[in-house]
């Protein structure tokens, strides 16, 4: 199935791979760096409608005050996989 796509969903997953394995960044920090810093909420809304999880890796966007924040398939399945990448990156060093 093919997904239309906007242009900002786009930039949104575009920056999201940006991520490292087994980091976090903020939905502000994703907002900054696609060039629209006031939209953080609206990132939070493209993140939660992400058709290509895990492979566009929402689950790496967190709350700026660290809190894990929302996640389409339920936070425990984000944090079950924000750990796994954690012992993945360990594990290769």
């Amino acid at each position: 199935m093919r997904h239309r796509l906007t242009p900002f969903q786009k930039a949104v997953y575009a920056a999201t791979m940006e991520i490292p394995l087994g980091e976090t960044r903020s939905y502000a920090w994703v907002a900054r760096r696609i060039g629209r810093p006031r939209s953080y909420r609206a990132v939070g809304n493209a993140l939660n409608k992400n058709p290509y999880a895990p492979f566009v890796p929402c689950h790496r966007v967190i709350a700026s005050d660290g809190t894990p924040g929302g996640f389409n398939g339920g936070l425990a399945k984000k944090l079950r996989l924000l750990d796994q990448e954690r012992k993945f990156g360990r594990a290769g060093n």
